[in-house]
């Protein structure tokens, strides 16, 4: 607003960087679709509107980029794949229409795990590679949205749009050290983002900062004719998001639920539970019953779907698979449709659980992801990972929320000894995100340092 630096400058920055990222060694891989012109176009005319004092919103000439499931002009929704995309889009997903709308620059769409079947971001086809984690190049960024997260916390952009299925935005953020918000089912519009699991997935805002996510949130956050799960929403509030303190909050722990994590994590989680108990929340210990049932009926839910959506894909394209994608769709081909009727009697009972335990509490805490990211080998680079015992520990704290709908955010609040990212989680209520991102301001300050990532752009400089 200033005029000290001007959309345009920005624009000219990032391509810039765009250009040197993916020269770099090993090359960051966040980004993998890109378009100078595009993007000075968008600028450009972002620019103009500052000058006429006539911006669209707050995210007018704000540099974002979207996970390559969703549909965005003129790219490829490849969705992590060498055969899906072949022709270049011609019609915006919602959120990347809205986006436009609001006046932000999309610099791009970025790299994730080939059809999301995974939590590392692990992806060595020709289109995508790898993606780095900006604070240990030789770790994964963790997946599946893992080029939005890398591209935020590499300074790439301060927004990313990513969706979640089982973790897939709350994973990556938490291994790259940013904010990562799952709306509730439904709240942000799915549509023109592919169908893969359609009872699960939620999108959600990757972002440099608990304000910039709520930002994002009341921009992206309402009802979208087209995508019937969210049409009868309540509307979207930030109501109280900025409360001097938590006196009126009551936050609910499970202490053995919470504790199932690497010792490192579980210190500074629990400091910062007491830390949010100094500013007056009261921390209420409740049990989540069920919680082994919950993990097996939410990976048949989301493979089972996944599995059911991809079949020609499966007979078709198999051999274009990456191998972990055909060793997840392979195992998802053993589920019956007893297990997956089975599996939703399990979610109604969830469910069923939760709206009772939130009549006692606010919020449940949890740690964000149980460890920090785990190391890229040589042979990932070749072949890719596949580690059944590593998805499950990733996706510990996250399946709860994917299975019931109920909305999570994640904040990061310190380092492992390794200097790696580590984070804590924060779910409410159905449509309650207000309350998450009220905590989620709290817990900012509860960090007393951010480390610069080893690789790091400043698009302002």
């Amino acid at each position: 607003r200033s005029g000290k630096l001007t959309p345009t400058q920005v624009a000219k920055n990032i391509i810039a960087m765009l250009e040197d990222c993916d020269k770099s060694t090993p090359p960051l891989r966040a980004i993998v679709q890109w378009d100078q012109e595009q993007i000075m176009m968008m600028a450009e005319a972002s620019t103009a509107r500052y000058r006429n004092k006539c911006t669209l919103s707050y995210l007018d000439g704000i540099p974002v980029c979207l996970k390559e499931e969703f549909k965005v002009v003129p790219y490829h929704q490849r969705v992590g794949t060498v055969y899906l995309g072949t022709e270049p889009e011609t019609e915006d997903a919602t959120v990347a229409k809205k986006l436009r709308e609001a006046g932000a620059i999309i610099i791009g769409v970025s790299n994730m795990h080939e059809l999301g079947t995974g939590t590392t971001g692990c992806n060595p086809n020709r289109y995508h590679k790898i993606p780095r984690n900006p604070y240990k190049p030789n770790h994964f960024t963790g997946g599946s949205s893992s080029g939005s997260a890398a591209a935020v916390a590499a300074g790439l952009c301060p927004v990313a749009i990513g969706t979640d299925g089982g973790g897939s935005v709350r994973i990556p953020a938490s291994f790259c050290g940013v904010v990562g918000l799952k709306g509730t089912f439904g709240r942000i519009s799915c549509h023109g983002s592919l169908p893969l699991s359609y009872s699960t997935v939620s999108v959600g805002p990757i972002c440099t900062s608990v304000a910039d996510a709520a930002i994002v949130y009341s921009i992206l956050a309402e009802p979208d004719p087209l995508y019937p799960y969210g049409l009868k929403q309540p509307k979207a509030t930030l109501s109280g998001m900025c409360a001097p303190d938590l006196k009126d909050l009551k936050l609910g722990v499970d202490w053995t639920f919470f504790k199932a994590c690497d010792a490192e994590v579980l210190s500074i989680c629990e400091k910062a539970v007491e830390y949010l108990q100094s500013l007056g929340a009261s921390v209420v210990e409740v049990f989540l019953p069920e919680m082994e049932e919950v993990r097996v009926a939410h990976a048949i839910c989301i493979l089972g779907e996944m599995r059911d959506f991809l079949q020609p894909d499966f007979n078709k394209h198999f051999q274009e698979m990456n191998l972990d994608t055909r060793a997840n769709l392979a195992l998802a081909s053993q589920f019956t449709a007893l297990d997956y009727i089975t599996a939703n009697r399990q979610r109604t009972r969830s469910m069923r659980f939760l709206q009772e335990i939130f009549t006692s509490v606010n919020c449940i805490l949890t740690p964000g992801v149980a460890c920090t990211a785990p190391r890229i080998f040589e042979s990932d680079l070749l072949s890719g990972s596949s580690d059944l015992s590593f998805t499950v520990r990733s996706m510990r704290f996250m399946q709860l929320g994917n299975f019931t709908g109920i909305p999570g955010l994640v904040v990061p609040i310190g380092y492992s000894t390794a200097g790696l990212p580590i984070s804590f989680q924060v779910m409410a209520k159905w449509w309650d995100e207000a309350v998450l991102l009220r905590i989620g301001l709290k817990l900012e300050q509860f960090r007393c340092q951010t480390k610069k990532p080893s690789i790091y752009y400043d698009v302002l400089a």
